[in-house]
């Protein structure tokens, strides 16, 4: 059971920093504004903002890696 939640959140947590990918490269987000409910909309921007600190925390890992380089 334990195993079973952490592979949920882990794979959510993906999700989420995948959903930060793309609204970096493409200025996409979910339309939070269309959500009714203001908790479940504010429950669901701390999601995607876990998902930005996710992903930046992967590219300063990443960046620091000897086995990417930076393609401009």
């Amino acid at each position: 059971m334990l195993g079973k939640l952490a592979h949920l959140g882990f794979d959510a947590l993906l999700i989420s920093a995948f959903l930060a990918g793309i609204r970096r490269t493409t200025s996409l987000t979910p339309a939070l504004s269309q959500i009714p409910n203001k908790d479940v909309r504010q429950l669901l921007r701390s999601y995607l903002e876990c998902g930005e600190y996710i992903f930046d925390f992967a590219v300063v890992i990443l960046g620091r890696s000897t086995s990417f380089e930076r393609k401009r």
